[in-house]
């Protein structure tokens, strides 16, 4: 057999069985949690806030550019 025979073989055959393998795979399962998380939603309202902050800049720094004056007459 040639190499270039024997590597186009062995492609298909791991293309061919690599979804074979896949499947097998185990399922992953959840581990077990013993506490509550306590900050449910805190980060939420801290991004509003900050969305907010963006905005009002955006809209002060758009408006404030009117004062460039003409340089020549």
């Amino acid at each position: 057999m040639k190499f270039r025979t024997l590597a186009a073989a062995t492609a298909v055959v791991s293309l061919a069985a690599s979804p074979a393998i896949a499947e097998a795979a185990f399922s992953r399962t959840a581990a077990p949690v013993e506490g509550e998380s306590e900050l449910e939603g805190g980060s939420g309202i801290i991004i509003a806030v900050l969305a907010a902050a963006a905005v009002i800049a955006g809209i002060v720094i758009a408006a404030d550019g009117d004062d460039d004056d003409p340089v020549s007459p």
